[in-house]
């Protein structure tokens, strides 16, 4: 009772407002079930520049909505929980980057999407998980790449680029991170037909056992696709609910371990909170916006790689 008196108004509000809600497929069910868009990076970013509406409630991790800032300098974009902060993203910071790119002076710098405005606008352009092997290809091939900050998904770009040195930033996903061959092979163990799906954020041991190597929209697509009934799914576990939603016909099989704290922290009170008050809203300086929108640009105009 309390949830739908909720929702319905959110509904409303979201019309008094002129606003759209967005939500990563990380973000727990009932704000999935509520927002008007679910996504990946990528796909939340682009949306984010085809939405007519003066506020944009991004339910998400800070990075993603500092994007949706930056490739909407005109629109307010409110996060519901402010400390929603992703720790990758954390790990690396422009003054850190400058020393690296002044060591490595004719070398391109390809940051991940996950990193802050300000790391954005030193670099040259932005990839997503799905994209990063796509982005380098289409780079001079003479040149050396500076990648920052995930060196796992680094490690698996590697994979597909032969023909360049990657100079790698040291940094993780921590919920990647810790998932563990072990406890994906017990699933495995349980339900032998199920297969294998996996993000490149995960370390390469888990990547080498792994059927596909997806982003979590590669996941969604290849779920509706495949002919396959059972999937263990190596990814934060909120996308299961998404997965479920889309194909209810089939079982998935989340890790336990796989769980980001960060994006657990908006809840359907915060986003009605939110949508009242209109805050906390992202502010970024023009400098950086103006900055910040070329990677990002340049990165769209390359699509996707999945």
């Amino acid at each position: 009772m309390r949830r739908e008196r909720i929702q319905k108004e959110i509904d409303e509000l979201k019309r008094k407002q002129n606003a759209i809600i967005l939500a990563h497929n990380y973000q727990i069910p009932e704000v999935q079930d509520i927002a008007d868009f679910v996504g990946d990076s990528l796909d939340l970013a682009m949306k984010a520049t085809k939405a007519d509406v003066e506020n944009i409630i991004f339910c998400g991790v800070d990075f993603m909505a500092e994007s949706a800032k930056i490739l909407n300098p005109d629109k307010n974009v409110i996060i519901p929980d402010i400390e929603a902060k992703c720790p990758m993203a954390g790990m690396v910071d422009a003054e850190s980057l400058t020393w690296l790119k002044e060591d490595h002076p004719t070398a391109v710098t390809v940051s991940y999407i996950n990193t802050p405005a300000e790391v954005k606008a030193i670099s040259d352009i932005c990839c997503t998980s799905s994209n990063g092997a796509k982005v380098i290809k289409n780079l001079p091939a003479d040149r050396d790449v500076i990648f920052v900050p995930d060196q796992n998904l680094g490690l698996y770009i590697k994979r597909f680029i032969h023909d360049r040195k990657l100079i790698l930033w040291p940094g993780i996903c921590p919920t990647h991170h810790k998932i563990e061959t072990k406890e994906i092979l017990e699933i495995k163990n349980r339900h032998p037909k199920a297969e294998i799906l996996v993000h490149p954020e995960c370390k390469p041991e888990v990547i080498d056992i792994a059927d596909h190597v997806f982003s979590t929209n590669g996941m969604v697509k290849h779920v509706l696709q495949s002919n396959k009934k059972e999937f263990i799914i190596g990814t934060e576990k909120g996308l299961c609910h998404r997965l479920q939603k889309e194909k209810p016909d089939k079982k998935f099989y989340p890790l336990k371990t796989a769980v980001c704290p960060n994006m657990k922290k908006i809840n359907l009170e915060k986003v009605l909170k939110s949508l009242k008050s209109l805050e906390p809203k992202i502010t970024l300086s023009q400098e950086t916006i103006e900055k910040a929108k070329k990677p990002l640009q340049k990165m769209m105009q390359i699509g996707r790689g999945d």
